[in-house]
């Protein structure tokens, strides 16, 4: 039975799984298309190619059990109709060679992949995308395995591209692999470079320790042999100890033969005299005075190993009687040495502050000769100043300087122009002075320019900590301006500015110029009112029986507290400037006269020399730590900690922050990732800034 000639089943629909979104060419991979699309670029490649090769049209359905490329069959006629549609007969058609179109898809897939580059990357990719354009190929030219084909296909593929998105999945994974093995590497070299380190410092000890047990050998051995020849002096001495002994006893054994002897001779003449005396009596009488002449020796032995070294009692008394003398005499010269010493301590103070005393009255002898000149008549100035009347108001109980600021101020006002003209808009223009036009001349006076300074401060320290973030001064005076003046704001503006210009010479009003052009920060301003507010409550702190008064010792003692780091010599100064201040020098001083201002808001003497000390003290700190940073040319923020730590070991981590942050112009999350900058210009943002030494200075800075 033959093989039909041509079979032609309808298409089957493909299943929900087949026409999902999942088949998309993105769920594949990049190379992976779809064989859905009738219009596939590489089958129609591949179909194209084969056709232009000289193929008919049709596909051959030659069996697959064939496996050799020619079949011997059992009868010689063959179809000619069905080589034409199929490249072969029946299984008992004639010979039969393998099929064309699969021996041209062969020619095409080795003709591919003979293009390849194997050194090109993504070289399989490309060798899979060939052989799925064959088989797509066989997909689309067999109707009726096509389904099942398809289906299997997909499953290849969504096999293939779970597998791509695993592999990009573990891609970081493995970076991430070889980072940590880079580290654990690194580590591991470091530990190895720790413990090569503690090897060899471990081996110097162990020589040197073999040193020394050397050396102790060696001492042992020079000991062992000086004990050797010491026993045998030791024996020396013993032997001629015991041959001395030995002598002595014979020698007394004579003695006492020859006594004896003596005695029997005078017992022999007496024996003649005295016949009757009982020989018994006499060997116990001998008896008894041996025992006790025996008793005797060893009692003066004794008393003499005991007593060899007593000191007779009259020496003894005659000894303590000088020794109590002496330590009379010692107590006082040592009480006669204590006050001299408190006299001399007393001397030397006293002598310090004559000494200041003198310098200051030396200093303001030279100002006097410098600047005394015959006094004016300052009455022929009432007519520029507007009348008499008005001079008495401004002239009265006024100093000659102060006289002459308030002269030239009205002359300064009298010359300065009557408008002003807007700067505009630009970038380089302070967002306050962004006006054009005219703008009037407000003509306004120091005192209101200090009472404008100090509520802009007051209100942006409160705004500040309300927001819970330092704003931009020129932006907050800015908004300040028009709020209290509306559409006059411009003239105010320019007029305050004009004003300040005139009056840089006085302290607030030129650190608030500073602080406005961006030269200093703001922490300057608020750390002269908390060095002012802070003495003056440990002053308040002191005063008891709150009215107000305070001795020189508790004034002093006062100073001490709110200032524990400063010297003697500075605390001095400061109550000598507040004793002249209040015109007292031996008194009790009214303290809350030295903060009282003058008619045009300036501090007075006291706490004008207060703010200079803390000017020289920060100086003094940024200058040490310049010294401790000698050699760098650039610094990062471990090393400026560690600058700050070795001038200031007391400081704590949060002042250690902000020090470090107005150095690096960052916040202090952000310090971590701050780079290092140049030495001089972290040194230049710490000296515009309220850094200041929070402990005692170590003692080599002393």
């Amino acid at each position: 039975m033959s093989i039909p000639v041509e079979t032609r089943l309808p298409p089957l629909i493909l299943s929900k799984r087949q026409r999902s979104p999942t088949m998309h060419s993105h769920d594949y991979g990049r190379d992976y298309v779809p064989i859905q699309q009738s219009n596939a670029h590489g089958y129609l490649t591949v179909l194209r190619k084969l056709r232009d090769g000289g193929a008919n049209g049709f596909l051959s359905t030659w069996p697959a059990h064939v496996t050799s490329q020619t079949v011997h069959p059992r009868h010689r006629s063959f179809n000619t109709k069905d080589i034409k549609n199929h490249g072969c007969s029946d299984e008992f058609s004639g010979q039969v060679g393998k099929p064309r179109f699969l021996m041209q898809l062969e020619d095409y897939l080795k003709r591919e992949l003979q293009t390849l580059d194997l050194q090109q990357p993504k070289v399989q990719e490309r060798r899979l995308q060939t052989y799925r354009e064959v088989f797509d190929c066989f997909i689309e030219d067999f109707k009726t395995y096509k389904p099942l084909l398809t289906a299997i296909k997909n499953e290849y593929e969504a096999t293939l591209a779970y597998m791509r998105d695993q592999i990009r999945e573990l891609e970081p994974l493995r970076t991430q692999l070889v980072l940590v093995s880079e580290q654990c590497e690194r580590r591991i070299l470091a530990l190895r470079e720790e413990e090569r380190a503690e090897m060899k410092a471990m081996k110097e000890n162990k020589k040197r320790l073999h040193r020394i047990i050397e050396d102790m050998r060696e001492k042992q051995s020079a000991l062992e042999a000086q004990v050797c020849r010491l026993q045998k002096d030791l024996a020396a001495q013993y032997l001629a100890y015991r041959d001395e002994y030995d002598a002595r006893k014979l020698l007394i054994a004579n003695i006492s033969s020859m006594s004896y002897a003596t005695e029997e001779e005078a017992d022999d003449d007496m024996q003649a005299v005295a016949e009757s005396e009982d020989p018994v009596k006499l060997k116990l009488a001998l008896k008894v005075c041996r025992e006790d002449l025996t008793k005797a020796q060893v009692e003066l032995n004794r008393l003499r190993a005991e007593y060899g070294d007593v000191v007779p009692r009259r020496d003894w008394e005659s000894l303590d009687r000088c020794h109590q003398e002496n330590v009379q005499k010692l107590e006082t010269l040592q009480t006669d040495f204590d006050q001299m010493k408190t006299e001399y301590n007393t001397l030397l103070e006293v002598h310090k502050q004559v000494l200041l005393e003198r310098d200051s009255f030396q200093a303001e002898l030279e100002v006097f000769q410098g600047s005394s000149t015959p006094r004016p008549d300052w009455e022929c100035c009432a007519d520029i100043l507007g009348g008499s009347e008005r001079w008495k108001e401004h002239f009265e109980c006024q100093s000659s300087q102060q006289r002459l600021m308030v002269l030239l101020e009205n002359l300064a006002e009298k010359a300065s122009k009557e408008f002003f003209q807007g700067r505009g808009t630009g970038s380089d223009v302070p967002v306050f002075l962004h006006y054009e036009g005219q703008l009037k001349n407000v003509r306004l006076k120091k005192a209101d320019v200090v009472r404008i300074i100090k509520e802009v401060m007051k209100e942006k320290d409160a705004a500040d900590e309300e927001l819970g973030m330092c704003s931009d001064l020129p932006e907050f005076l800015h908004k300040y301006l028009e709020r209290q003046h509306g559409d006059h704001a411009g003239d105010w503006a320019y007029s305050l500015m004009e004003t300040i210009h005139r009056h840089l010479k006085d302290e607030l009003i030129s650190l608030f110029n500073d602080i406005l052009s961006g030269e200093v920060d703001e922490s300057l301003y608020h750390g002269q009112i908390h060095l002012v507010t802070h003495l003056l409550k440990m002053l308040v702190q002191s005063d008891t029986a709150e009215s107000g008064i305070l001795s020189v010792s508790e004034f002093r003692e006062a100073l001490r507290k709110a200032f524990p780091l400063k010297n003697e010599n500075d605390l001095g100064e400061l109550v000598n400037t507040a004793q002249a201040e209040l015109d007292n020098a031996e008194g009790s001083l009214v303290y809350q006269k030295l903060f009282i201002e003058d008619s045009d808001g300036k501090n007075r003497g006291f706490l004008s020399l207060l703010k200079k000390q803390a000017t020289a003290e920060r100086h003094h700190y940024i200058n040490q730590l310049k010294t401790q940073l000698e050699g760098k040319r650039e610094v990062d923020v471990a090393e400026l900690r560690t600058g700050f730590k070795a001038i200031d070991p007391s400081i704590d981590s949060k002042a250690l922050d902000n020090h470090v942050c107005f150095a690096f112009m960052a916040k202090i999350e952000n310090l971590n990732q701050a780079q290092p900058i140049d030495t001089e210009i972290a040194l230049q943002r710490l000296l515009a800034a309220d850094v200041n030494r929070v402990g005692p200075p170590p003692s080599h800075l002393n």
